[in-house]
């Protein structure tokens, strides 16, 4: 097994893959130093001014001149990114090649004609002050009633819903009302308080297309008993969903949201890759995957612009990139003021190191559509969506724009979860040994045990176990479910 890879020939450095010491050899060069498992060293002289290669792409230059053994990082290395960029369509695709493997998956249909991979009772809050309220509604639920012929009862914290204007009070409620229609949701009762911004006839006025049926709608400040109340309301809601069965679906019912955070050296290689793999797999399956973290494209935007697949998907991928960066000059921030600390001592060292590596989830699959905050899913096969990083809030939007389950690499380790399942993938073996508790799957077999195509046969049959609920995430075993949604102006 080899201790260390250079990922792409043009590379002028290589990935160690464990920890070396110095005066040790890598692809018959001797280190100079000490180098952690993750992290690059030059393979050869790199001159101040020249080109770091990693990917085959350059993520940055040498600030000073570097010696073949020297370790290549935020000390001798720095940027070539620079503010907005006018972009032209050139396309390029690329051959996609995967593993051929028939998978079903046994999942709820829904009467919007979407299917849910969990039949689960929620509350869904329009403002965050009536929180504890539904807590107390479902417990008192799940004191009178037996709750174990569905998936669970389930409501989510979050702090918004009043005192937001424009364009912040808008996402609020179109996030919320994307959950209120979510397949996942057997059942939603949403919960006002009365006096907020969101108001419930409001938000009902403007929901769209839902299901009458499973869906009922409550006001705190116009309930002289709102506990007793929401139970009824609740008990209402069980009694419609508490008979769905599965059905035997291909996978190509499943939309996937592609998500990574506490990334080190290792994501790019191993997770990643898995994750572009399974996207690749579900894109010649009829499946769709949906790709966000805009900030984590920048430095490798451009070929992802390069499979758009026609001049329009390209444009909507433009304007995705230039409004995320006017996003951050509007705040007088630094575009590429990224990576993270974790992400720095995990290896990764300047924003192009880490976009490449991000990107590795988009697999080599045309981009068939580009989805703004708080759109849902229209088109089948791979989707970028406009979301931050941040763990959280992408993760949410990419749950609202309708993915059943969420695919989270971490080359660190993160315990969270979102409002679906939250399946997280580790980059690296130690991490995955260290956190069973947080880690569901293991990319770390990569190196040394499995191929890709081995491990990604391994990947299907798992993400097809958790979606036909043979298996639960360990987000839901913690009953770690968590929201939060994108927030840009004044606060009254």
């Amino acid at each position: 097994m080899n201790d260390y890879i250079i990922i792409n020939p043009k590379d002028n450095v290589a990935v160690a893959l464990r920890d070396f010491k110095k005066g040790e050899v890598i692809a018959n060069v001797t280190l100079l130093e000490d180098l952690p498992r993750a992290h690059k060293v030059a393979l050869k002289d790199i001159k101040a001014g020249e080109d770091i290669i990693k990917y085959g792409y350059p993520i940055g230059h040498a600030t000073a001149d570097i010696k073949a053994g020297e370790h290549v990082h935020v000390n001798n290395t720095k940027t070539n990114l620079n503010d907005l960029f006018n972009y032209e369509y050139h396309p390029h695709f690329d051959v996609v090649s995967t593993i051929k493997k028939d998978a079903t998956v046994d999942v709820y249909p829904r009467s919007s004609g979407e299917y849910g991979i969990r039949n689960e009772l929620w509350i869904v809050q329009t403002v965050g002050c009536v929180s504890g309220i539904a807590h107390k509604i479902i417990d008192e639920f799940k004191r009178r009633y037996d709750t174990s012929a569905i998936d669970g009862v389930y409501t989510f914290n979050h702090p918004f819903g009043c005192s937001q204007m424009g364009g912040d009070h808008i996402m609020t409620r179109t996030i919320l009302q994307d959950m209120v229609k979510h397949p996942n949701a057997g059942g939603v009762l949403v919960l006002g308080l009365g006096c907020e911004n969101n108001q419930v006839s409001v938000f009902k006025e403007t929901l769209g297309e839902y299901d009458h049926n499973r869906t009922r709608f409550m006001i705190l400040q116009e309930s002289k008993n709102e506990i007793e109340d929401g139970v009824a309301l609740l008990k209402e809601l069980y009694d419609q969903m508490k008979d769905d069965k599965r059905v035997t679906k291909p996978i190509s019912v499943l939309r996937v949201g592609l998500k990574c955070g506490g990334s080190d050296g290792m994501s790019g290689i191993t997770a990643n890759p898995l994750l572009g793999a399974f996207s690749d797999y579900m894109a010649a399956n009829g499946g769709t995957t949906v790709l966000g973290e805009v900030p984590e494209m920048f430095g490798a935007e451009q070929i992802l612009m390069a499979r758009a697949k026609n001049e329009e998907v390209f444009n909507k991928t433009v304007e995705l990139i230039n409004n995320f960066k006017a996003y951050f000059k509007n705040h007088d921030q630094v575009i590429y003021e990224n990576p993270s600390p974790g992400n720095k001592k995990g290896g990764i060292t300047t924003l192009e190191d880490k976009s490449l590596g991000c990107t590795q989830k988009s697999g080599h699959s045309v981009v068939c559509d580009v989805l703004k905050m708080g759109e849902r899913i229209k088109e089948h096969g791979l989707n970028l969506i406009s979301t931050p990083g941040n763990d959280l809030v992408a993760t949410t939007t990419l749950a609202a724009a309708g993915c059943q389950m969420v695919l989270f690499t971490t080359g660190r380790g993160t315990p969270f979860g979102g409002f679906v399942p939250t399946i997280k993938v580790s980059s690296n073996t130690p991490l995955y040994e260290a956190k069973p508790e947080w880690i569901d799957f293991n990319a770390g077999a990569l190196v040394g045990e499995k191929t890709m195509n081995e491990l990604l046969a391994d990947f299907v049959d798992y993400i097809c176990a958790v979606a036909s609920g043979k298996k639960t995430t360990n987000n839901e075993k913690n009953n770690f479910r968590e929201i939060s949604i994108f927030k840009d102006g004044v606060m009254l």
